[in-house]
């Protein structure tokens, strides 16, 4: 078994090198590549990938995943090698049904479709990423008909975030979710608004970042595996646990987006370098899925940056960066204006109690453009209409409407839904973290996160893809996914924020 095992992973390294060469492309392309080099890094990348898929796909790998499987079962099947063969097993079923042809042409659509995204979200023109989404939808077409037929054509995209999971899941959670929310949205409704009107002024942008390099510093992100830079959306990339990199954007005239931008990337690069050298170059290193992923970001940004403690430490040292903007400003008032709830356009920006709905209206496009119930060249127009529905604000241009998100443009179907996953589950881990860790509250206040990174190191970061996502919750909490932590943690955040 020992040298089968070694040949194993010998193929997965490969596979590993490849897939890891491919992303520091993608990397280059969305932070300093050159629009014109588009053409060419589509080329690239659809080599890469294909190489990569080929690895993935061969007979070899095959027949060794096939002898190991009942060597395996004789072990502890938690244990690296078990799960090792359990995942492999797993990915080259998938993988094996999808052609390398598809995996070419993904590459090379998807390369140029994110040049036209940023082009076209410039000049606030949905009609020059129109054809390239209209591809890629028919691409994701495509992929949906290469698996046998499943209860929901979603089922087939959501699976590759969040592996296991339903539409139907989703839609359950969801439904339970929204009532909720949006009761507790009309109620602060009722109440007298917080003023935020400080947080718009004009803010240096080398002081904003060099603000935000020293709160992920303290957070525990290593610069010697890390590297911080600009981007039009903000992203998190990993080449190994030992290269793990981060994008931010900076708005000079509004506080929020790169503050709590940079935490939440430094969330998901925080999971990144937590993998631990063992699941290196195999199938198991990396996250257990994208709401594990997004429950990670969620936590740093929100439960974390966005918490009176975080504050009470960090806040005279952002008056004495912006002294003109916020020395007049109490912490009090700063702290409300930071968690200010309004309906707003754009996600990324969205306060905590509408933020869900951003992403159910994302969930509900697209699961009608996979049931052909909805034109690609009418998206503006459905976004915008509900957008009025679900947060009753509609977007003056496409810029801050259908072109706001990345996304599409990267051919990434499927993945919305986590965003909202994760917020239900870093209220989960959140709860069990205070009761493992009775001081957290006073830690933060001191300004010290080891102690709440290292459990997140032991809990999550560590087991790397070991685990799918609703066994890994269920281990760490004693449930799975539940909306109950997060409902609980919005309605006692806002009571006390608006007296409710």
């Amino acid at each position: 078994m020992e040298q089968k095992l070694g040949q194993l992973k010998t193929i997965l390294a490969e596979i590993a090198d490849l897939s890891g060469a491919a992303a520091l492309l993608g990397w280059d392309q969305q932070t300093y590549m050159p629009p014109g080099g588009a053409e060419a890094r589509g080329n690239q990348l659809g080599t890469l990938q294909r190489l990569a898929h080929e690895r993935q796909t061969s007979p070899e790998l095959g027949k060794l995943l096939e002898d190991l499987k009942p060597l395996t079962a004789t072990l502890d099947p938690d244990s690296d090698e078990a799960r090792l063969v359990k995942v492999g097993a797993r990915d080259y079923e998938k993988a094996t049904r999808v052609p390398s042809e598809w995996v070419v042409e993904f590459a090379q659509v998807t390369t140029m479709a994110q040049q036209a995204w940023m082009d076209a979200r410039s000049k606030s023109d949905f009609s020059i990423f129109l054809p390239h989404l209209e591809k890629i939808v028919g691409l994701a077409h495509r992929y949906v008909s290469f698996f046998p037929q499943a209860d929901h054509p979603y089922d087939i995209l959501l699976d590759n975030f969040e592996p296991r999971m339903k539409t139907a899941d989703v839609k359950v959670i969801f439904d339970a979710l929204r009532p909720k929310q949006v009761e507790l949205i009309k109620a602060i409704a009722q109440q007298p608004q917080v003023d935020d009107a400080f947080l718009h002024q004009d803010f240096d942008d080398k002081k904003q970042w060099d603000f935000g390099v020293g709160v992920i510093t303290k957070f525990g992100y290593d610069w010697n595996c890390g590297r911080q830079d600009k981007a039009a959306h903000p992203f998190t990339t990993g080449f190994s646990n030992r290269d793990v990199r981060i994008t931010t954007r900076v708005a000079p005239n509004f506080l929020n987006s790169m503050l709590f931008g940079t935490m939440h990337e430094c969330g998901h690069a925080l999971y990144g370098l937590g993998s631990p050298d063992a699941l290196e170059r195999t199938t198991l290193d990396g996250g257990a899925s994208l709401a594990v992923h997004e429950s990670q970001s969620r936590m740093w940004e929100n439960l974390v940056g966005r918490s009176l403690p975080f504050w009470e430490h960090f806040y005279p040292r952002l008056q004495e960066t912006f002294p003109s903007q916020l020395s007049n400003v109490p912490l009090d008032k700063f702290y409300k204006g930071i968690n200010k709830v309004q309906p707003s356009l754009i996600r990324v920006e969205a306060d905590e109690a509408t933020y869900n709905l951003h992403i159910m209206l994302r969930l509900e496009i697209e699961i009608a453009l996979m049931e052909g119930k909805l034109a690609v060249k009418n998206l503006p127009e459905v976004w915008n209409a509900k957008m009025q529905e679900y947060l009753g604000v509609t977007p003056p241009n496409d810029a801050r409407g259908v072109l706001q998100d990345i996304h599409w443009s990267g051919g990434i179907i499927g993945y919305f839904s986590t965003y909202a996953l994760g917020n239900l589950v870093s209220a989960q881990l959140w709860e069990k973290i205070n009761e493992d860790i009775p001081n957290l509250s006073a830690q933060i206040r001191e300004g010290k996160f080891d102690t709440l990174l290292g459990w997140l190191r032991e809990k999550i970061h560590r087991h790397g893809r070991k685990f799918e996502p609703q066994e890994l919750v269920q281990k760490v909490t004693g449930s799975k996914i539940d909306a109950a932590p997060y409902l609980r943690y919005l309605s006692q955040k806002f009571g006390q924020i608006y007296g409710l």
